[in-house]
């Protein structure tokens, strides 16, 4: 009983979480290309 709580309980968590993550990690190549678009010479 109390291990499906715990599994009730983390689905929508570990769902969260990887959305966050998912969402991050669109964010940081967007940014990157991005940032190859319009500042090819960003560095110098």
């Amino acid at each position: 009983m109390d291990n499906d709580t715990k599994n009730g309980d983390g689905s929508p968590k570990f769902g969260r979480l990887l959305l966050v993550l998912l969402a991050a990690v669109v964010f940081c190549v967007l940014l990157t290309w991005v940032m190859s678009v319009y500042f090819p010479n960003f560095p110098s």
